[in-house]
């Protein structure tokens, strides 16, 4: 099966107070030094893999850029990254290749480079389209930013975008939040992420939030019975305008042109899901390099002590240029039911009940009927079409559902566990 690689890129120009993520605001000077600690990695990638107990595929059909914010990057610095990954991967010839980039950053020579490294797909960090919005998080774009950001895309042929929209920043009214919507609407983007915000102790607007204060524009946030009711307006105004929603976050169109009946990917997905971010809840093998990146990797064959392997490198820039190792985390048969349980959950279609079975044996599905039961009670599961699924209260309440299929214990967002965030977005 073709790997996914995802190359994290954690410097940007501003800190949004939101932030959760790895990133931050550094001199240019290291750029270059990380940019060769990254593609020595990826130079290293096969004896990387095989030394953790994983399989190593060379052939590769998704790679996405992320951070952080990749589009401040130099041209030059774009395409040393990906020389290093055509030098050592095959990329297959219809691969989804992203970069993640911030409205404001994408000039025309960065465009250039990026349609050079064959870039075909882009994701706008957009958040709000409401300036007061975006201004009380740190963002440095307007409205008429993103708006000429997008069609200077779509003029040089990159007509895959994504735009994110956070439910929950400061200032935000329902009012400003069905604006946002019908913005993204009129832009006609062929996907979009939607994230509630989830208030971390240990970020700025977090603390300050806790404290109470005013700092950050704390006092103007959101309570979570309105952020909830934005998500649930969004997932019924993106549905009703053709972006169908596929995954707890992720809205696609699924159609190529407006002469399509209705397209489907070879997963069965909207025809513009993201494919490289259904690596993450499909379990398929990825192989991740930079800042606070992960790796899902299969074990070399049936009958070894684990069933994947899952790496992460560390946290902070300063650790990973110093050489910090990786950590490693064996995935057991055990493990690997409980993953194939909350990830498959974030799906819209669920997951398929025969599959399971067939895939673990029946008693993957015997060891939760408590819990089913339970959470269909409670109006969280629902079973269709051999699918068990999350019902539009249960997405609400995700983490909390996921947790019973855990246990371990261990948080399903935790370091051990896949790249893309839950619902929400942690503030750190």
């Amino acid at each position: 099966m073709p790997l996914g690689l995802y190359l994290s890129v954690p410097f940007c120009k501003t800190k949004c107070s939101f932030c959760n993520f790895a990133s931050g605001v550094f001199s240019r000077e290291i750029f270059d030094k990380y940019i060769r600690q990254v593609t020595g990695d990826i130079e290293r990638a096969e004896s990387i893999s095989r030394e953790s107990g994983g399989t190593f595929e060379r052939e590769v059909d998704s790679i996405y850029l992320g951070g952080g914010t990749p589009s401040v990057l130099a041209p030059e610095q774009l395409r040393e990254l990906f020389a290093a990954v055509r030098a050592n991967f095959e990329v297959q010839r219809f691969s989804e290749i992203t970069v993640e980039c911030a409205p404001g950053t994408l000039d025309p020579e960065l465009i250039d480079a990026l349609l050079k490294c064959g870039v075909n797909r882009v994701s706008l960090g957009l958040q709000s389209w409401v300036d007061e919005e975006s201004r009380a998080v740190g963002r440095l774009h307007t409205r008429e930013i993103a708006l000429a950001d997008i069609a200077r895309l779509r003029e040089a042929g990159l007509t895959e975008i994504s735009l994110d929209l956070i439910a929950g920043l400061p200032h935000q009214t329902m009012d400003s939040w069905q604006r946002s919507l019908e913005e993204t609407i009129a832009a006609e983007v062929p996907h979009v992420s939607v994230y509630m915000l989830e208030v971390d102790e240990d970020s700025r607007l977090g603390r300050e939030l806790i404290a109470g204060g005013t700092r950050y524009h704390a006092h103007h946030v959101p309570d979570d019975d309105l952020t909830a009711d934005m998500y649930i307006a969004a997932c019924a105004r993106l549905g009703a305008a053709g972006l169908q929603q596929y995954e707890i976050s992720n809205f696609a169109r699924d159609k190529k042109t407006e002469d399509d009946e209705g397209e489907e990917n070879e997963h069965g997905f909207p025809a513009h899901a993201s494919l490289h971010n259904l690596k993450y809840w499909l379990r398929q093998p990825y192989l991740g390099f930079g800042v606070d990146a992960h790796s899902m990797l299969l074990a070399p064959r049936r009958g070894e002590s684990h069933a994947a392997v899952r790496l992460a490198t560390a946290d902070s820039l300063d650790a990973l240029l110093a050489g910090a190792p990786r950590t490693r985390t064996l995935v057991d048969e055990s493990a690997a039911i409980e993953e194939a349980w909350f990830l498959g959950l974030r799906l819209n279609r669920g997951v398929e009940m025969p599959y399971m079975a067939e895939e673990f044996g029946i008693d993957s599905i015997e060891r939760y009927r408590e819990q089913i039961v339970e959470m269909e009670e409670a109006k969280l599961l629902s079973l269709e079409d051999g699918y068990m699924r999350l019902t539009e209260r249960g997405r609400l309440l995700s983490n909390e559902v996921f947790a019973r299929f855990i246990q371990s214990g261990a948080e399903p967002n935790g370091k051990n566990e896949s790249a893309p965030p839950l619902t929400q977005i942690r503030v750190q």
